[in-house]
């Protein structure tokens, strides 16, 4: 794989354009299905409303932002309506996100999120915009990526070095069951995953999560039954594979 753009591209006056087409030739031309592991993934035709790429061995689309520096908690997304539109559906889009390098003119990160990782709980409705924009009262959204798991931000580019393949289609294996739940119960999973992977240690106990109570109880204010809410997340990352029961109130997560 190689991290360079090809200066070539560069045929636009405007820096953003050139980035985005920089960054979309390199995706064409260098990039991989995680899903199925097919080597090219081809592009939609330009300004789709629905996403960038699309592998045309298992029909997994993506979508993509890049940018210079490094992404922070919040991504800034496009409309909110049509945002949370396209999350209910079948065929919504996983995300690839870049860094890039002007200076090299290369890719320094590229990481994925998994489309199972996108929720409703994880999009932010932004404030319409003002009655004096061109747009007067449209209203845009982030993407909260401070909510996504570490287990959702598989890395296919990391620091300039490029990570084994097998490896990544390894990590994108591992949490494919999310795909079977309702985007109801995929919160609040990601979220006890989210918990259990801030505490920074594959060994944990029940006691450890239910510390977490009162922010879960934060984020799902409608639920009075938090500590049964997190057993019962636990025990269905047990059965899934993603986490072992070692003795009680003892768990381990997988690697």
């Amino acid at each position: 794989m190689k991290l360079g753009f090809e200066e070539s591209q560069s045929a636009y006056s405007s820096g953003s354009q050139s980035a985005r087409a920089w960054t979309e030739a390199w995706v064409s031309a260098w990039a991989y299905c995680p899903h199925c592991g097919n080597a090219k993934i081809s592009s939609f035709p330009n300004n789709s409303p629905l996403a960038d790429f699309l592998c045309t061995s298992c029909n997994e689309e993506f979508e993509l932002k890049s940018q210079k520096g490094k992404f922070g908690t919040r991504v800034v997304d496009g409309a909110f309506k049509t945002k949370c539109d396209r999350l209910a559906a079948s065929n919504n889009p996983n995300l690839f996100l870049m860094n890039y390098d002007l200076k090299s003119l290369a890719v320094v990160n590229l990481f994925i999120v998994p489309k199972h990782f996108f929720v409703r709980e994880i999009i932010e409705e932004r404030k319409p915009l003002a009655i004096t924009a061109r747009r007067a009262g449209w209203i845009g959204s982030n993407i909260l990526l401070s909510r996504v798991p570490e287990s959702g931000k598989i890395h296919i580019v990391r620091g300039s070095v490029v990570r084994e393949k097998e490896l990544v289609l390894a990590e994108w294996q591992r949490t494919l069951f999310l795909r079977n739940e309702s985007p109801e119960t995929r919160g609040w999973l990601l979220d006890v995953i989210k918990c259990v992977e801030s505490l920074g240690k594959r060994d944990f106990t029940l006691d450890e999560v239910y510390a977490f109570e009162r922010h879960l109880g934060d984020l799902y204010p409608g639920n009075q039954n938090i500590k049964p809410k997190i057993r019962q997340q636990l025990q269905y990352l047990r059965d899934r594979g993603f986490i072992d029961f070692v003795s009680r109130g003892n768990y381990r997560l997988r690697s």
